[in-house]
């Protein structure tokens, strides 16, 4: 077949998109078909960017077909775009749907690929109602859902936003494969003398872009209940501040956990990615609110335990007291569980890791990719 992939990749950091797309990409290729990917020259206009930057310095992949060429605010480009990418008479395109305001920009360009009558069209959608809600959410996601033919969802919670815009469109619920890019797993000695951190510390992880819904507050708390328990754990915070960063360093100043926190809050790039998750003893995702997340599916590849809020499709991948343990979206809470794991300790949870891992595979997504579109899944060799 020849499929295409709409979405973020290289040079764009895409924060893990990007990554899951050239991951995807690879799959297509190792099962035999001609794979290209479609993404964005202009993502968003700089000011509306949170973060410092949003491009890779890493190398562009020398396996993979990517064009950069997509504006996300010109409507002359999605026109032109959607004329080019109809020409190609695809099989298959697939398409990630993350936030609203690609609606308008991604609805016209398929418009203009299904006149081709031949192009099935499959939506991968992370969000269709959005973490941080914001004007024409609904409309821009109508918009874009129309020319879908099926839907391919990662959470429960997806699946029910997805039904309050689409009662009858096909989709399916896959969980997202495991991130097995990022390098093998490393022993904990290594990895915490690489990041310089004491090899005897009972270190917890948060990873990823620092956003409100994702809870780092509240895992701060809980961070200073731990202290005024005398607990030993460090916590190591590694990612970007996707938000204003003055709120968190008065936060951590007022509470007085200076000592308890290892600090890396910039960009971490594909490279280094290894070495936080094999530094930490556990990872801990405080999430207010969630859909599923990238994190998930990392911390399984490494073989990471991890603490999770009850919220949205997080309980579901990581089942109580097997793959981690689940928290309510509080400190209190948080800091509880925090101390139950280093009871029952890391040996405890990972056998269960492992048979979870098992059931993370890309080749999973691809059959119900190919299902949900109604193209008969052959592997060619």
């Amino acid at each position: 077949m020849k499929v295409i992939i709409i979405g973020p990749a290289h040079p764009l950091r895409g924060g893990g998109m990007a990554t899951f797309n050239e991951r995807l990409a690879r799959q297509f290729q190792n099962e035999g078909h001609q794979t290209i990917i479609y993404t964005f020259s202009l993502q968003y206009p700089s000011f509306m960017f949170p973060g410092t930057s949003q491009y890779s310095t890493e190398p562009a992949p020398t396996d993979l077909d990517i064009r950069v060429c997509i504006n996300s605010i010109n409507p002359f480009n999605w026109i032109q775009m959607g004329n080019r990418i109809k020409k190609e008479n695809a099989d298959l395109i697939v398409v990630r749907y993350w936030l609203p305001l690609m609606g308008p920009a991604l609805g016209t360009i398929l418009r203009r690929v299904k006149k081709n009558k031949h192009s099935r069209i499959v939506c991968i959608a992370d969000n269709v109602i959005p973490h941080e809600k914001r004007f024409g959410d609904k409309p821009f996601t109508s918009y874009f859902i129309k020319p879908i033919d099926g839907f391919i969802i990662m959470s429960e919670k997806v699946m029910a936003d997805l039904r309050l815009f689409s009662a009858t469109k096909p989709a399916a619920l896959v969980k997202h494969p495991l991130y097995d890019n990022f390098g093998e797993q490393i022993s904990k000695a290594a990895a915490r003398a690489k990041l310089g951190i004491d090899p005897n510390e009972q270190v917890l992880l948060f990873f990823g872009f620092i956003r409100k819904y994702k809870g780092l507050d509240i895992l701060l708390d809980a961070m200073k209940i731990l202290k005024d328990q005398q607990q030993p754990f460090k916590l190591l915070i590694a990612g970007e501040f996707y938000g204003d960063e003055k709120v968190y360093s008065e936060q951590i100043a007022r509470l007085g956990i200076q000592e308890q926190l290892i600090l890396h809050t910039g960009f971490i790039t594909d490279s280094e990615v290894k070495y936080y998750l094999c530094a930490a003893d556990v990872v801990v995702q405080p999430y207010r609110n969630a859909t599923q997340s990238g994190v998930t599916p990392l911390a399984y590849h490494f073989e990471k335990p991890m603490i999770v809020t009850n919220v949205g499709g997080l309980p579901s991948l990581v089942p109580d007291n097997k793959a981690g343990l689940v928290a309510e979206p509080n400190a209190a809470s948080i800091a509880i569980k925090i101390i139950e794991y280093f009871d029952k300790g890391e040996n405890y949870f990972l056998p269960h890791i492992i048979e979870e891992k098992k059931k993370l595979s890309w080749s999973k997504l691809l059959d119900a990719i190919m299902d949900i579109s109604g193209i008969r899944h052959t592997t060619i060799t």
